[in-house]
């Protein structure tokens, strides 16, 4: 919907007879959104395809919604300006919404420099969204620069770049921090699900 255009008033949300609930008992575990913010090249991607794998392996109804992918379909018409990435983030929100009324367990994968934004998402999808923490040192991102970005921001050749021109705005009280830069990506893994299972969202039993 653009900028000013007020919502039809023949729109109306269409409550299905399947509820959540119903699919939740039916997968045997909580749908919830894991939401991993960190630099690029702090291991978010990484750490979230590994944490599905391991759902996955017991189990679990899962989808990873990454930052690049959405990119070349969803949000193809957004740049990296800030107004871009904040609809960038609330557009991601709400899909990960309806994955959840699905029953899912819903990985992102996304930089999500800003506090606001996450704060947005949050208060969209309430007590569903955890927030993931992949802390990593801006030297470490940088050292890693699997896709070059770094160089050609320091170039000058990518303008707003998160961590070099644009800010990065770590979160004050994250759900879980992972220090993704010093540790086992299988330690991080563990980490990620002894969480989901003291807090209920899976079962204990299961690996």
């Amino acid at each position: 919907m653009a900028a000013g255009e007020e919502k039809s008033p023949n729109v109306v949300w269409h409550q299905g007879h399947v509820t959540r609930t119903m699919r939740e008992a039916q997968n045997g575990h909580r749908a919830a959104v894991l939401w991993f913010t960190g630099l690029s090249g702090a291991g978010k991607s990484t750490l979230a395809h590994a944490v599905e794998e391991r759902l996955h392996a017991i189990g679990c109804h899962t989808f990873v919604i990454d930052g690049d992918n959405v990119r070349h379909g969803l949000c193809r018409d957004l740049g990296f300006g800030d107004e871009d990435r904040v609809e960038n983030i609330r557009r991601v929100a709400e899909v990960a919404g309806l994955f959840v009324q699905a029953g899912v367990l819903t990985l992102t994968a996304f930089i999500s420099p800003f506090r606001r934004d996450r704060a947005q998402a949050r208060a969209l999808l309430g007590g569903d969204f955890i927030e993931i923490y992949c802390d990593t040192p801006l030297e470490v991102c940088e050292g890693r620069d699997v896709k070059g970005l770094y160089a050609r921001a320091r170039a000058g050749e990518i303008p707003a770049f998160t961590g070099i021109s644009s800010p990065y705005e770590a979160p004050e009280q994250a759900d879980i921090v992972v220090p993704t830069g010093s540790e086992p990506i299988e330690v991080s893994v563990d980490r990620v699900l002894a969480y989901l299972r003291e807090h209920d969202w899976i079962k204990g039993d299961g690996e």
